[in-house]
């Protein structure tokens, strides 16, 4: 059993831009990876908590903690089990999508949101290419209407984070901080979390300027000078995506030449050649360079000489690659570079993990579009699955 919190913090406020001040972006688009993805850290220790009534309420959420017949065994709160037919672990755009087809289907689903109610679209400012919606909204008010609408249909939504899980026997168990449960069926949708560098100047400008989702802030750069930083894949591709809208990117990489496939490679020269992206190879990212209102550059240091150089510009783009929320399920569930493998496929149960009845959706099992309409399509998936599955029980 995987003994890591599932947890995700919010790093810093909603940023704010407006006429005639320096863009501050957090993230311009919406995706289940917010662009200063907040990442998995321990739990402080428990603190200790007085059983009170049945059903405690938080109101800022909205939502029900989960205390039914609590008492006290030290600083730790010990309830009876909770079972429900289908449990979605979630609450992003896949979890909820999940929900609602689900309680559709009367499966009467059973979601905890994680510690991150809303998962990581709360940490989105404007949203603008979720559609249906042309004139935009923000991120968390996406997230309250999918909220709202998985309660129409009676799902139940609890506040929890899930730090323990058992999947060998049925029904599978889960022990939360507020309670402990049970399901016949389990839909997985606790996302992915984009990796940093861990500098504390890289720490103090996140949603500022400091970024690790091109697509999502790459719009609030538009003729400004920009960097990316990474090697591989995804930083080729953040570099070639705001080579179309920033007047000049910076391509910042500690190693002389590029991991990314060699279609990238070919596009990337072509875009160096035409002057739309400058290389800085053997260069580190020594520190991030900002005033109160946003990023004003950074500087990089050379891995050959150890020299420093300082780099006039807007916004910095983090591209090291991300990390799926998936270390409960450590030698539970077959993964690949940590994402949960699903079976695919056209002969239905596409959605479905290494073992039957515990299906996976979102970006804890894509490493490759990372949308939330993407998210929100294998959250439908998978709550078709896990109908046909418990039909078939």
């Amino acid at each position: 059993m995987g003994s890591a919190h599932w947890q995700t913090r919010l790093q810093t406020p909603f940023p704010t831009s407006s006429i005639g001040m320096r863009a501050t972006p957090g993230c311009g688009a919406f995706r289940d990876r917010a662009c200063f993805q907040p990442f998995l850290t321990p739990l402080p220790p428990r603190q200790p908590i007085d059983a009170i009534d049945s059903l405690a309420f938080d109101p800022l959420s909205r939502i029900t903690y989960n205390r039914a017949n609590s008492s006290r065994l030290g600083n730790h709160i010990m309830s009876q089990v909770t079972h429900s037919k289908l449990l979605i672990l979630g609450s992003g755009p896949a979890g909820y999508t999940a929900a609602v087809y689900a309680a559709r289907a009367n499966l009467n689903p059973l979601l905890i949101t994680g510690m991150q109610q809303g998962g990581q679209l709360t940490t989105t400012t404007e949203v603008e290419n979720w559609p249906g919606d042309p004139e935009g909204l923000t991120g968390p008010a996406l997230m309250e209407r999918m909220k709202e609408h998985a309660e129409k249909f009676d799902t139940r939504i609890l506040f929890d984070h899930i730090n323990e899980v058992q999947l060998t026997q049925r029904p599978f168990r889960l022990k939360g901080d507020n309670g402990e449960y049970t399901c016949d069926a389990l839909i997985i949708a606790t996302g992915a979390s984009a990796k940093y560098l861990g500098l504390p100047s890289e720490e103090a400008f996140k949603g500022r300027g400091v970024s690790a989702c091109a697509t999502c802030d790459g719009f609030f750069y538009r003729n400004q000078e920009v960097a990316v930083v990474g090697g591989g894949n995804t930083a080729v591709e953040e570099a070639l995506y705001l080579a179309n809208i920033a007047k000049k990117v910076h391509l910042i990489h500690r190693r002389d030449e590029f991991r990314a496939e060699k279609i990238l490679i070919k596009r990337l020269h072509d875009k160096v050649a035409s002057g739309n992206i400058v290389l800085h190879t053997h260069q580190t990212l020594d520190e991030v360079l900002g005033d109160d209102m946003g990023v004003t550059g950074v500087r990089l240091r050379n891995t050959q000489n150890d020299t420093t150089t300082d780099l006039p510009l807007m916004g910095v783009f983090i591209a090291i690659g991300h990390q799926p929320n998936t270390q409960i399920f450590a030698g539970q569930l077959d993964m690949q570079n940590g994402y949960l493998k699903v079976r695919g496929g056209l002969d239905g149960f596409a959605t479905q993990t290494s073992i039957e009845g515990v299906f996976a959706a979102g970006d804890v099992a894509d490493h490759t579009y990372r949308q939330a309409i993407t998210s929100a399509g294998t959250g439908c998936m998978a709550a078709l699955d896990a109908e046909r599955y418990l039909d078939a029980q």
